[in-house]
């Protein structure tokens, strides 16, 4: 995720680092070398087919039509970040509800024998989840927070987030047998995890699901074609212009659908996307001062302007 300072409006025409440029700078230099060609074959083409000369208006329709499609498919994609956001909260919110009701509804002795590992499990869930929705290793994570052996148990589990909550419900509830955790504040630690396992599903949805993938094949064929052709039309009107106003055009266009290709994927690791590291370190920083003992994990540093 880009995390920079408020720039004044004249220096963010600057910006190079956190815009999309550098991803589409090639295919603009594609249209500008196009819209150079039109403009020198104007004249030729004119005299050999004048009956076949393009004007304006064609591509004013095309490229309202080509606006909305791809401001559809960005608002798509925007909803699907937007979601990944809200589940991460969600698991904020469960966690620090559950932390907090493990310290108030358990006996006074328990929370003692709880403390520390309800912390390491809650703070692994997160780190787990977060290798699980990157495809990534997370082994490492797993052996600072639960220990080697541990974590060398779950390395074959599928699922070790669900795996990480279901040993949380069964230390909660051997003290429920025990008869040391009453029916009600029971109901109210097992609705948390609920919370925590429901976030963690949504998100694995999102990820699961991407947006189908005719829609990026036909949005990167009409928006390059539709770049490619301009410049005839705008040739004919406009002149040398045309470089210069058919590349700004291609710009917002081609940024528009690459923005969309970023965010429609939250969990990954592009300029764009959701900050996760930085997510599992509020969870376990929070956790951890309601049950009072310190964080292993260090605080993610902004890097050229970028937090992962």
């Amino acid at each position: 995720m880009i995390v920079r300072p408020r720039h004044h409006w004249f220096r963010l025409l600057f910006v190079w680092r956190g815009s999309v440029l550098p991803d589409i700078v090639g295919r603009l230099g594609v249209v500008l070398g196009a819209s150079i060609l039109s403009v020198l074959c104007r004249d030729w083409w004119l005299d050999k087919f004048p009956e076949s000369a393009l004007s304006i208006p064609p591509f004013t329709l095309m490229g309202v039509a080509l606006a909305i499609f791809l401001g559809f498919r960005n608002s798509v994609s925007y909803e699907r970040f937007w979601e990944a956001r809200k589940q991460w909260g969600a698991i904020l919110v469960a966690a620090r509800a559950l932390m907090r009701q493990a310290e108030a509804l358990l006996p006074d002795e328990a929370p003692q024998s709880l403390r520390l590992p309800l912390a390491r499990k809650l703070a692994a869930f997160a780190y787990a989840l977060k290798h699980q929705l990157r495809q990534s290793d997370g082994q490492a994570d797993l052996q600072r927070y639960l220990g080697v052996a541990r974590a060398a148990d779950l390395a074959g589990v599928r699922f070790i987030p669900q795996a990480l909550l279901l040993e949380i419900a069964r230390l909660l509830a051997s003290l429920q047998r025990a008869g040391r955790l009453g029916e009600v504040p029971w109901q109210s630690l097992d609705k948390s995890l609920n919370a925590l396992g429901d976030a963690a599903g949504a998100c694995e949805r999102i990820a699961s699901t991407p947006i189908p993938y005719t829609y990026r094949v036909l949005m990167n064929r009409t928006v390059m074609v539709y770049c490619l052709l301009l410049p005839v039309g705008l040739s004919t009107t406009i002149g040398w212009l045309t470089p210069l106003i058919a590349t700004f055009v291609a710009y917002t266009f081609l940024a528009l659908e690459i923005i969309g290709e970023q965010i429609e994927e939250p969990f990954g690791t592009e300029l764009n996307d959701l900050a996760l590291d930085a997510l599992c370190h509020t969870i376990e920083s929070s956790v951890c001062e309601l049950a009072g003992v310190a964080p292993l994990g260090e605080a993610p540093v902004a890097r050229d302007y970028v937090l992962t």
